[in-house]
């Protein structure tokens, strides 16, 4: 009889094998892909569910829209604010003023570490409540109203 690794409690060796990755790299701020996780570590994707489901619940990662898992570090503040209202921000924190252009989909998604379809759906989001205009392809955004510090928060 062939020896074979026993399947059980294999996602909780790769949740502390994660664990170990985020403690020796102190910049590490996105964990790795599902598929990342099911190469390295030869496991299932059911595994690899299993063990962020353990870093979840250790509070040591959190889901990100998109589907990537995010680094939770102890005392780091974490804005869960919508996107929408976290990129309306950027009005005030830039000192923008009506009528000059806001920043790129592909900017905004850089800045703050989603896709940049999830970036353009917050952009249309604030353009029907009348922050932005202009936009579509190839347009420049321009801001429309500064928000209040209400409607911000």
């Amino acid at each position: 009889m062939s020896q074979q690794a026993n399947p059980r409690g294999t996602f909780l060796k790769v949740a502390d094998s994660v664990k170990d990755q985020i403690e020796g790299d102190p910049d590490m701020t996105e964990l790795p892909s599902l598929a990342e996780i099911m190469r390295d570590h030869k496991v299932s994707r059911g595994v690899a569910l299993r063990a962020f489901g353990v870093l979840r619940q250790e509070g040591v990662a959190e889901p990100v829209p998109g589907g990537r898992w995010r680094v939770v570090r102890g005392g780091g503040q974490v804005d869960r604010r919508p996107l929408e209202q976290r990129i309306a921000d950027v009005i005030v924190t830039d000192g923008l003023e009506v009528g000059q252009p806001f920043p790129s989909a592909s900017a905004l998604a850089d800045r703050f570490g989603v896709s940049r379809p999830t970036a353009s759906k917050a952009l249309e989001k604030l353009e029907s409540a009348g922050v932005l205009a202009g936009g579509g392809q190839g347009k420049v955004r321009t801001v429309r109203a500064v928000p209040t510090r209400e409607e911000r928060s």
